[in-house]
């Protein structure tokens, strides 16, 4: 049967206070606000409504499916245009009216997390989940917007164009942070080429500081090459820093002459 909303709350749970462990460790301070997509399906809801009733999406065997021909900003991050071929192989899915169209709502398997909607049982697509955040906390117009460069294409143009579709006068982000990716001795980081690395392996060999210095060595948009001499720098450097830290004593800022 379908897993039910306590044990996803459960693993959720477990899996935050890992991030949470991690970032503590490494000195970032906790977000005000840490949304949930469990938490916001009735506003992903009422925005996938909005949109079938001004003609941005439509209903096909079973699934809400949003328009990439009525995109009012097509391309807005990536250049890319519903004909490009790339935008064809997204999800490719015999039941939309146009390769690039995207899923608002799918149908639930019976081993799926599920919620009821006026589309039937299911649950919402991947961008649907952003938007409906970011508008309901930030509002509809606001200033930056961050995330990896592997998400401009299809998830960050996919999110502008819900939301022009949602409130067409609003800016949503006037500034795109696109950070780049991390590689392991010149080898892109990834599950299938076993060259992954955690946080938290690296707390077992760094202090944090050290590992925040060492992802601070490189500019936000560049590739981060993590190598053996890469920790050894990083954890030189913070030790120096370290060092001449814990001889200077706490004291009250001093007057203006």
């Amino acid at each position: 049967g379908s897993p039910s909303q306590e044990a996803i709350r459960s693993l959720t749970e477990e899996t935050i206070d890992w991030y949470h462990q991690d970032m503590d460790a490494i000195g970032i301070l906790r977000p005000t606000h840490e949304p949930r997509a469990t938490k916001f399906v009735d506003a992903m809801i009422a925005d996938i409504e909005r949109m079938i009733e001004d003609g941005h999406a439509y209903h096909s065997q079973g699934h809400i499916f949003f328009s990439a021909m009525s995109n009012p900003i097509q391309g807005h991050l990536s250049g890319r245009t519903p004909d490009d071929e790339a935008a064809h192989r997204v999800e490719p899915n015999s039941a939309k009216r146009h390769p690039a169209d995207f899923v608002l709502w799918k149908p639930s398997t019976g081993d799926q997390p599920s919620w009821d909607s006026p589309f039937g049982p299911g649950r919402p697509g991947w961008h649907i989940e952003c938007s409906a955040m970011a508008t309901r906390i930030l509002g509809q117009d606001f200033d930056i917007h961050g995330g990896g460069s592997d998400l401009a294409f299809p998830h960050h143009d996919n999110e502008v164009a819900q939301a022009k579709c949602c409130a067409p006068d609003a800016g949503y982000a006037n500034l795109w942070m696109h950070n780049g990716m991390v590689a392991v001795n010149g080898q892109k980081m990834s599950k299938s080429l076993g060259n992954f690395i955690t946080v938290e392996q690296l707390r077992s060999r760094l202090p944090g500081g050290a590992i925040r210095l060492a992802l601070l060595s490189t500019h936000y948009r560049g590739t981060l090459d993590w190598t053996q001499g890469l920790e050894q720098r990083a954890l030189q450097t913070w030790k120096k820093w370290a060092d001449l830290a814990s001889n200077v004593a706490p004291q009250d800022a001093p007057k203006a002459i």
